[in-house]
C-alpha cells in the first residue's frame, strides 16, 4: 500500500453539502490507491470517476466535465505529464492534483509548468489529500472571476486585446486567445493594474494562491507561453513587460 492510513475522520473538517456535490477524476494506475480516495471522497459526498491508464483518462477529461483531476505521474501507455499538457492545451481549466511516486524537484517543476495546481508525493496521509483537493476546489471558487480582486470592470482593453473578466474569454484582434486558467490569471492580475510591477513571488502568491518556494521560474514559463500567444513580436513585447531585476508589468501607455 502506497498511501499511508490516517485516523483522522475527514467529516471532522469538511461537512458536505448534497447540493454541490464535485466530480473529481482520478487517473490513477494503483487500485489501491483508487478505491481508497473513492471511499473518502464518498464520504465528502464526492462523486469519483476513474481510469487506470493515461489515453483512457485524457478522453475521458476531454469528454465530460470535472470539478478536479487527481493525475498520477507514470502511467501506462501515456504519462501524466503529457496526459496534463493535452488536458491544458485544449483549453480546459479543471484543477488538476499530480501524484507522483518520485521525490526529484525536476518532477514536480515540469507538472507545475505544464499546467498542474499542486502536486503530492506518495506516499501521503488521506487528511492530506483531502485538505490538497478542498483547497484546490476553494481557490477556484473564489477565482471565479477573480475580477473582484483585479477590477470593478467587466472588460479590460487595450486596443485588440480585450480581456473580459465574467466570461474569463480573451481576443485578440477579434479572435479568441485559447489561455490556460493561470496564464488567464496572470494576464488579468497584470492587466488590472498597469504599470505595477510583481516580483516573481508576489505572483506565485497571487495566482497560484500559496507560496512554491524556489519554483519562481515557473511563473517564467507561463509568462513566456502567455507572451507567444498575445505579443506581437515576442523579441519586442507589447502588452507583457519585464521589470529589470524584479518581474513583470502590463504596459502602461496602454491604459
Amino acid at each position: 500500500m502506497v498511501v499511508k492510513p490516517s485516523n483522522a475522520d475527514p467529516l471532522q473538517f469538511y461537512k458536505p453539502n448534497p447540493l454541490t456535490m464535485k466530480k473529481v477524476l482520478a487517473i490513477e494506475d494503483d487500485f489501491n490507491i483508487v478505491d481508497l480516495l473513492d471511499i473518502h471522497l464518498r464520504d465528502l459526498h464526492f462523486e469519483l470517476e476513474k481510469c487506470y491508464d493515461g489515453e483512457t483518462g485524457l478522453r475521458k477529461a476531454l469528454e465530460a466535465q470535472f470539478d478536479l483531476i487527481i493525475l498520477d505521474l507514470m502511467l501506462p501507455g501515456m504519462d501524466g505529464l503529457e496526459v496534463c499538457r493535452r488536458i491544458r492545451n485544449e483549453g480546459i481549466v479543471t484543477p488538476i492534483l499530480m501524484l507522483t511516486a518520485k521525490s526529484e524537484e525536476i518532477d514536480k517543476v515540469l507538472g507545475l509548468e505544464i499546467g498542474a495546481d499542486d502536486y503530492m508525493t506518495k506516499p501521503f496521509s488521506v487528511r492530506e489529500f483531502i485538505a490538497r483537493a478542498k483547497a484546490l476546489l476553494r481557490r477556484v471558487e473564489r477565482a471565479s472571476p477573480r475580477k473582484q480582486a483585479y477590477s470593478h470592470q467587466s472588460k479590460l482593453a487595450f486596443g485588440e486585446l480585450v480581456i473580459d473578466l465574467d466570461s474569463r474569454m480573451v481576443t485578440l484582434e477579434g479572435k479568441r486567445v485559447s489561455l490556460s486558467r493561470k496564464e488567464f490569471e496572470l494576464l488579468s492580475l497584470l492587466a488590472a493594474h498597469p504599470g505595477k510591477s510583481y516580483d516573481r513571488s508576489r505572483l506565485l502568491n497571487l495566482v497560484w494562491g500559496y507560496d512554491f518556494d524556489g519554483f519562481e521560474h515557473t511563473v517564467n514559463s507561463h509568462i513566456n507561453r502567455l507572451r507567444s500567444k498575445i505579443e506581437p513580436d515576442m523579441a519586442n513585447p507589447r502588452y507583457i513587460l519585464t521589470t529589470w531585476g524584479m518581474g513583470y508589468r502590463f504596459n502602461e501607455e496602454l491604459a
